[in-house]
């Protein structure tokens, strides 16, 4: 038997974003429920389960971040932020609101599907608890910005430690290049995607001084970076 369909709550005030979504999402095997509203998809979260959200920050009754704080009052629903506003969400995403990731518009369909099935792939994709393990071969003393890999200390610069951290924080989960800026950089604005591609770069030689035949960082084409999860 085939596994049953994961329903997503897609809240958008706007129709054609809105239709895009949600035909994406239809595409790939998905049963997509539209709401313009945060009220509505409260309502919606309170009566059905939902094995993933795509918030719009911008709604029409009430901000995305409001709602996205309602949510985790209610539910452990793993949530995606749809928004304008990159670099704020940058500031938000992983901290207060505890929101799983995000995607600046424009934005590809694709790249949306791809993202939703990240996020459940590294969650129970029920709503359930969120709680990935750090994989075999790793250590992280955050208290003393230390990452051990394999045994041997990684000899990492401030942005090169941050990059990492933030890799293993979530490993699987697929990093644009412009949340990795955000991450390491004090002022994210003033730095460069080749700048992040060339920190990576610098990470992988330290890791392969570590693990001659290992190669955990891996590049999605078009997305950015993640972390092996196993």
């Amino acid at each position: 038997m085939s596994a049953p369909r994961q329903t997503i709550l897609v809240v958008e005030d706007e129709a054609s974003i809105a239709e895009t979504i949600t035909y994406a999402l239809q595409t790939e095997g998905f049963i997509p429920v539209w709401k313009r509203t945060g009220r509505d998809a409260l309502a919606i979260l309170d009566t059905q389960p939902v094995a993933l959200v795509v918030l719009d920050v911008g709604l029409p009754d009430q901000s995305g971040f409001d709602v996205c704080r309602e949510m985790r009052k209610r539910h452990e629903v793993p949530v995606i932020f749809l928004t304008a506003r990159s670099g704020e969400v940058d500031r938000i995403v992983g901290l207060e609101l505890g929101a799983d990731d995000y995607v600046a518009k424009p934005f590809s369909p694709r790249e949306l599907t791809a993202r939703v099935r990240a996020v459940l792939r590294r969650t129970s994709g029920n709503g359930g608890t969120k709680s990935p393990a750090t994989p075999a071969g790793w250590t992280h003393d955050e208290g003393r910005c230390r990452i051990t890999f394999h045994g041997q200390p990684l000899d990492l610069t401030r942005n090169e430690y941050r990059l990492l951290a933030a890799l293993l924080a979530t490993p699987g989960r697929v990093f644009s290049r412009e949340q990795l800026m955000a991450t390491a950089w004090e002022d994210p604005g003033a730095a460069l995607d080749r700048t992040v591609d060339a920190h990576i770069k610098t990470v992988r030689a330290k890791l392969r001084l570590a693990a001659p035949d290992a190669d955990p960082i891996l590049t999605h084409r078009g997305l950015g970076y993640s972390l092996r999860d196993s």
